[in-house]
């Protein structure tokens, strides 16, 4: 299966009361296409200045993979700064949020899986 950026689905969302909104282009769509490992495998865009909110996770995790711009990872309370090449992981029972410290859009790779 190819699935082609011009028919991919893209969602504009707040993402766990961040700032502004997250542009997400669904590479994953479902969890029967991550054979039931996982639920979101997606192309991220945060803005300048935006932001996902701190959020926690449960029974699963999340792995982010940086292609451009930077930000600061809130990485259990620590902040670090994130750029491209940057790979983050935020386990079960941990977490994180992200923001847009920079002046061109973030994007990165998002993947959450089962634990």
């Amino acid at each position: 299966m190819i699935r082609k950026a011009e028919n991919q689905k893209i969602e504009h969302k707040c993402i766990r009361n961040g700032i502004g909104e997250t542009e997400m282009h669904l590479i994953g769509e479902s969890v029967d296409e991550l054979y039931g490992k996982g639920r979101l495998f997606n192309r991220m865009i945060i803005q300048p200045g935006n932001s996902i909110g701190e959020h926690k996770h449960e029974g699963d995790n999340e792995i982010f993979y940086f292609l451009s711009g930077t930000g600061t990872y809130n990485d259990n309370g620590t902040i670090v700064e994130v750029g491209p090449g940057d790979v983050t992981v935020c386990n079960d029972g941990e977490l994180h949020g992200l923001k847009n410290t920079g002046d061109v859009p973030l994007e990165f790779i998002a993947l959450i899986l089962f634990s």
